[in-house]
């Protein structure tokens, strides 16, 4: 009975402050809040330490630390990134204020200061460096290729793909999105092409093999890389497909005929997106075309830095810009913009894909991943569609002409 006592005050003050709520709550010795509306979310609170890290950091931060040190779970995580995405919670005074935080730390207490989780990361040092960028992309991949092979499709695409065009499987959309970038770069047999952020050679290979192009492909990820070289061996393309690992402010190349830029410039930031524009106009020929797919803030009021979970767990230093940022930077450099095109929802649709996947192999993942990874991801993934589905972040393709 001891234990059960323990939460009751939090469980009295919270159903006083907050007469209306879209939510359910489970404690750890037994105690129950129920929700005032039909079909909401539950969120179990297994252990102390979970409110522990909700008074430590509030917010999106703490609520995450709990999550993925198993101190917190949800019965539905979708319909919980609804309740934190649209509920607004009655004023609270500042006497009721004092005594939730009061029975907060009398909850809490059982639980002490608790520790982040191993998998969380904070970096030192100035941002979007060459050094700092290639330490973050380290951390992302990392988690290992047998990972990311569970929830992407066969050609390991890690982007966007195109189901608004026709395609019904994942796979047909990643074809259909990388054969829409192939044609907008109007690539031709013996053009010699760039793809920046090649990830596991994806395009590379599908550019060569389907077009006839040489492709020189570069990332960051030593294990990106490394995979991506086989699988470019494997199709038998090593002639004509090189990938390195190397930085995009490095490239010092005689000049391309056309550059395709997927999924890469989200991480690199207000700061450099002016530097990564130029650097693309550099090593691309006179009127050479050049593809820029990336995500794209909607916000302008909002922070992209401010999302500290994904900065800690998922994208350290990921930085979607707004589209108009993106496309000052390409008119900054005298590129001339040619077309704009948009794949909001379909992007909600890959993540969707993507997490359904990844849950079809939840033991495997974590015997790959260890298990706070993989909370993180499968948190992650849902966010992110959560993103696009309401409109937070979208997906814009730019293309984009050096002038001859």
């Amino acid at each position: 009975m001891a234990l059960i006592k323990v939460s009751a005050p939090l469980r009295r003050e919270l159903a006083r402050v907050l007469p209306s709520r879209p939510f359910a709550i489970e404690f750890w010795d037994g105690g129950k809040l129920a929700a005032t509306e039909p079909g909401a979310p539950t969120f179990y609170v297994r252990r102390p330490s979970a409110i522990a890290h909700a008074l430590r950091s509030p917010g999106p931060l703490g609520l995450g630390r709990a999550y993925v040190e198993g101190s917190l779970e949800v019965d539905d995580l979708d319909a919980a990134f609804i309740v934190v995405d649209d509920w607004v919670p009655p004023p609270i005074t500042l006497a009721d204020k004092a005594r939730l935080l009061l029975s907060l730390g009398v909850a809490a207490a059982p639980g002490g200061v608790p520790r982040r989780p191993r998998t969380e990361l904070i970096l030192q040092g100035e941002r979007h460096t060459p050094k700092r960028d290639a330490e973050v992309i380290r951390y992302h991949y990392d988690v290992g290729n047998d990972f990311f092979a569970l929830f992407l499709d066969e050609s390991m695409t890690y982007s966007c793909a195109i189901f608004s065009r026709g395609a019904t499987t994942l796979e047909e959309a990643q074809r259909t999105k990388l054969d829409l970038i192939a044609t907008k770069l109007e690539l031709r047999a013996g053009q010699r092409v760039l793809d920046v952020g090649c990830g596991w050679g994806s395009f590379a290979i599908h550019a060569a093999r389907e077009y006839g192009v040489s492709v020189t492909g570069i990332t960051l990820s030593p294990a990106q890389a490394e995979l991506a070289r086989k699988r470019v061996a494997d199709a038998g393309l090593a002639e004509r497909v090189e990938i390195r690992v190397a930085d995009y402010r490095e490239l010092r190349d005689e000049p391309f005929d056309a550059i395709a830029s997927i999924g890469m410039a989200e991480h690199v930031g207000e700061s450099q997106v002016d530097t990564y524009a130029s650097a693309l106009f550099r090593v691309l020929r006179p009127g050479g075309l050049v593809l820029n797919h990336a995500i794209s803030l909607m916000r302008p009021e909002e922070d992209p830095l401010a999302d500290k979970f994904t900065m800690r767990y998922v994208f350290p230093d990921g930085e979607p810009l707004l589209l108009s940022r993106t496309q000052l930077a390409f008119e900054r450099a005298r590129f001339y913009t040619e077309h704009v095109e948009g794949f909001m929802k379909d992007y909600a649709e890959t993540l969707r894909h993507w997490h359904d996947r990844l849950d079809e192999h939840l033991d495997e993942a974590e015997r790959l991943a260890g298990i706070e990874r993989l909370r993180v991801w499968r948190l992650y993934l849902r966010a992110a569609r959560h993103g696009f589905d309401v409109g937070y972040t979208a997906v814009y393709q730019l293309k984009a002409r050096k002038p001859s």
